[in-house]
């Protein structure tokens, strides 16, 4: 956190309260890792169901029923913890909440798909809530200049806990194996490691992170949940003045679904289609992870130099490719190319668009306009993993088609994007501030 000078972070922000806020990215990254992408969703699939044809469907649902929740309810939210100023009270309170259901996991054996079911709906949905309440602290520590810096650094701060936690987890696994331990033995264990590494390692951004905001109601408004909706529909109202925002959701919807497809089914398609054992699929989302890093830290400093839309239109036309190698790869090795420019493009991706929201958020609203961009990523999980895997059980199982056909929603991406005009997006913001 060294590199970072004044010039690049608000006034009275400290490089430890910085670190403190990257952690948190660290801390969730975990989740992602081991339960959505690496482990449990190759075990859900394989030993939970039994390997059945309907199986990458039903994993899909739960998704996407966390996804619906978080859309319905994570920017009234964000605008509750505005007009409270609750921000870190809320976060602490939704980590709590996915850290213990994480740990819960470990009870679900081969069979119980409704439990296993029911625990990835209500850790995903809290995980969700915590994303997108510690993008809303990136504005009030970054400046405009910096944004792209500081967005990438927490997100390759992510993808290093990421690593962190798969390769304990990855360890215990191949211990494991050594002792003819079976998976409905091991998997259970790495659900608890993840749950403690995400808890203890959020204590530090706890720690260290202010709360700045102090509220916003105005008198008589008070911070009721009505008041945060009616805050809400006049934000929807007032939308026409926040049109390169609403593009950047859209833009969002389209290409996150993409992302998601990586994120959710990239364990299952390594392993049902290309061939690969759960050992190496962990290597694989290891190095992936270590791509994704690279890539969030590189795009960081470059979309501050080049540019945040040219950034994120360059990373799109690599998910392009990615998809197309990935459909055509019929050996581990072509597959490992795929999966090497997804993770450069995944850190890269996300950092950008993390880093626009912050520049076209209203001061007085972070929590409220980071909730809609909650409600653009969750739809964009649900339209993405849904419909691949409506795709693979309406082909008979053939998750090549469904790979293939993913690439659509990164070209309606590169289209959403070509409207969006930061500096009259940034003036619009500060309008409203």
């Amino acid at each position: 956190m060294a590199m970072f000078s004044s010039d690049v972070l608000n006034p009275g922000v400290r490089r430890r309260e910085l670190f403190g806020w990257a952690m948190y990215d660290f801390a969730n990254s975990g989740y992602t890792t081991v339960v959505i992408t690496a482990v449990f969703a190759a075990y859900f699939v394989g030993g939970v169901a039994g390997g059945a044809d309907w199986a990458p469907l039903a994993w899909t649902v739960a998704l996407s029923i966390s996804y619906a929740i978080v859309m319905l309810t994570m920017p009234s939210l964000g605008a509750w913890a505005d007009l409270r100023g609750a921000k870190k009270r809320l976060l602490m309170l939704f980590t709590a909440a996915c850290v213990l259901a994480t740990a819960a996991l470990a009870w679900v054996q081969p069979g119980g798909v409704a439990l296993a079911m029911l625990l990835i709906v209500v850790s995903n949905t809290f995980y969700s809530y915590g994303e997108s309440l510690t993008g809303a602290f990136l504005p009030e520590l970054a400046r405009p200049e910096g944004m792209g810096k500081v967005s990438g650094w927490g997100w390759g701060f992510g993808y290093i806990g990421g690593m962190l936690t798969l390769g304990v987890c990855l360890a215990y696994v191949l211990s494991a194996q050594a002792r003819g331990a079976p998976a409905a033995q091991f998997v259970p264990v790495t659900m608890l490691i993840t749950a403690a590494i995400y808890g203890l390692a959020a204590c530090v951004t706890f720690a260290l992170l202010r709360e700045r905001a102090r509220g916003v109601a105005t008198a008589g408004e008070g911070g009721s949940l009505g008041a945060a909706l009616r805050r809400l529909q006049a934000t929807f109202r007032a939308a026409r003045s926040y049109r390169d925002f609403i593009w950047l959701l859209a833009c969002t919807v389209a290409y996150q679904g993409g992302v998601a497809v990586a994120i959710t089914l990239a364990a299952i398609y390594a392993e049902q289609v290309i061939g690969f054992v759960p050992q190496e699929t962990m290597l694989l989302i290891f190095v992936l992870n270590i791509a994704a890093a690279l890539g969030a830290f590189g795009c960081g400093h470059l979309q501050d130099r080049i540019g945040h839309k040219l950034t994120l239109g360059l990373t799109l036309l690599g998910w392009i490719a990615t998809c197309a190698i990935a459909a055509l790869a019929m050996t581990k090795g072509q597959f490992w190319w795929a999966a090497s420019i997804a993770g450069l493009c995944m850190g890269s991706s996300q950092s950008a668009g993390r880093a626009m929201v912050g520049l076209l958020a209203p001061a007085p609203r972070l929590a409220e306009f980071f909730g809609l961009w909650s409600f653009a990523t969750r739809l964009a999980s649900i339209v993405g993993p849904l419909g691949y895997g409506l795709i693979t059980w309406a082909t008979g199982g053939n998750q090549r088609v469904a790979i293939a056909a993913t690439t659509v929603l990164f070209v309606a991406g590169l289209l959403a994007l070509i409207p969006i005009d930061l500096a009259r997006g940034r003036a619009a913001a500060a309008r409203a501030g």
